[in-house]
């Protein structure tokens, strides 16, 4: 790997209670200050992906969309975005999951996918796993699969990881936290 682990985890900032009480926020707002710590992260999904076979790279809302759209653009693939609900302007497909902090919908356009395609799903982190859950139930009911699911960072006590695992979704993360680590 071109990025240790711990450099990653030196550059994300722990925001206790955020969100709400209890929660310890990963903030990835100082790696991507980071000119260099932003492309060895690139460089780091982008030397495991070169050569996989997908046919395109699905970003979720929001921090997703930074990785994703610099993955899709260095593999020459097509972007796919999963968004919030009301954020798309054309025919969508919804899926609703449960965070952390409570229940959400995830959208895509209609026609982003066809059947035979095959999705590298990309987000900055993986913690209940609800919006990767969300956003792979939407590319299988459009008839594609799920390459994998990546993320910087993987929070393994919140369980999405293991959820995605159980759904016979491979995950790869660059890091993890422990719930209580600074």
């Amino acid at each position: 790997m071109i990025f240790d682990e711990f450099s990653i985890k030196t550059l994300v900032r722990p925001v206790p209670d955020f969100p709400k009480p209890g929660v310890v926020f990963r903030d990835i707002t100082p790696l991507l200050q980071s000119p260099k710590a932003l492309r060895m992260v690139a460089d780091s999904l982008i030397q495991r992906y070169v050569e996989s076979d997908f046919s395109h790279v699905g970003a979720l809302d929001a921090r997703g969309f930074i990785i994703g759209s610099i993955i899709a653009y260095e593999l020459n693939r097509p972007l796919i975005l999963f968004r919030k609900k009301g954020k798309l302007p054309a025919d969508v497909l919804a899926a609703s999951y449960s965070t952390e902090y409570g229940e959400a919908f995830l959208e895509v356009h209609a026609d982003s996918l066809c059947e035979g395609d095959s999705v590298l799903l990309l987000d900055d982190l993986i913690a209940t796993g609800g919006t990767l859950v969300a956003a792979a139930q939407l590319v299988r009911r459009m008839g594609a699969q799920i390459h994998e699911a990546a993320a910087i960072i993987d929070l393994p006590e919140l369980g999405g990881s293991r959820k995605l695992q159980d759904m016979g979704i491979p995950t790869f993360t660059l890091t993890a936290f422990e719930l209580n680590e600074r």
